[in-house]
């Protein structure tokens, strides 16, 4: 939370996102080789099973609600032909939908797909331990985990917390202000945090949000000073918060990731008048929090598959 120095070598954002089109595309046309995601490392699209991921892939790189075949194929590499076969079996396996004459977007199912697969990756008990710990080594810091938020676009979610005694009063805080401050991407040194490993296209459409009305004092309003952030937390691997959500409170965060992808940030409160600058041992304590849950959420196998 806090006008900040930012966040992470660990993993960079999908450079490879583009902004959608909105011309639909006549099935069947020539394919456009060489445009998109996957042309330039996959140029013939060797397997049937390879070509299917790869215009499953293009929806989330694409961004937006949906597309044509066309667009699909100037940015997988594969023909026109090819996707629009593909869409077509799509539709009956309940993978994609069409949404209107030429576009189609993902089923809800893919969702369904994504629940099951982060299913048993992290439980309660040892978010609250992580936090707990991380709130001991600074001393009394407030530990918070935001999670990204799956129903609300690109937002974020407090999931679990570490704050002893205290309570959102003694913060400052508002039911109202954490549904509409701190959900916000934008805001905070953990919303910066998730932002900077999003696809480009999802960066987007943060930036054209405006800054909630009951941000903090330091909070970013120049997009461009906002992007210079994302790049320095992707540099640092952490971000430092100075009265971005409120005022009188400064924040340290690092990220979360699970088999590359950003699923949330650790976030450590303090107020300014005790930590007016985040020292060393509060950054490094906050990201080896955030590096034991992407520890734990990382994909490996369970012991009967070992």
């Amino acid at each position: 939370m806090g006008n900040s120095t930012a966040a992470s070598k660990a993993a960079a954002p999908n450079s490879a996102s583009r902004a959608p089109g909105t011309a639909p595309v006549t099935p069947g046309r020539s394919g456009r080789k060489g445009g998109g995601a996957g042309a330039g490392s996959r140029t013939s699209g060797s397997s049937h099973a390879e070509r299917v991921f790869l215009v499953q892939t293009a929806f989330a790189e694409l961004g937006g609600s949906a597309h044509g075949p066309g667009e699909i194929a100037e940015c997988t590499g594969l023909d026109d032909s090819v996707v629009y076969r593909i869409l077509q079996s799509g539709i009956y396996q309940r993978i994609f939908e069409r949404v209107d004459r030429g576009l189609y977007r993902l089923r809800t199912s893919a969702a369904q797909l994504a629940f099951t697969a982060l299913d048993h990756r992290l439980d309660g008990a040892t978010s609250q331990t992580v936090l707990r710990e991380l709130r001991m080594a600074t001393d009394g810091g407030l530990a918070f985990l935001y999670m990204v938020a799956p129903f609300s676009g690109a937002q974020r979610q407090c999931v679990d917390m570490a704050v002893g005694d205290s309570d959102l009063a003694e913060l400052g805080m508002t039911p109202r202000d954490v549904l509409s401050v701190t959900r916000s991407l934008r805001t905070g040194a953990s919303g910066r945090t998730i932002l900077a490993y999003l696809p480009e296209v999802l960066q987007q459409r943060v930036l054209s949000e405006p800054v909630p009305d009951q941000a903090g004092p330091g909070v970013y309003r120049d997009n461009d000073a906002l992007r210079a952030s994302l790049a320095e937390v992707r540099d640092l691997g952490y971000a430092l918060g100075y009265e971005e959500c409120m005022a009188g409170w400064n924040s340290c965060a690092a990220p979360i990731m699970w088999d590359g992808a950003i699923m949330g940030a650790v976030l450590l409160l303090k107020l300014k008048s005790v930590m007016p600058v985040a020292p060393e041992d509060v950054i490094e304590a906050t990201k080896e929090a955030a590096a034991e849950l992407s520890r734990y959420g990382a994909a490996r196998p369970t012991a009967d598959q070992a």
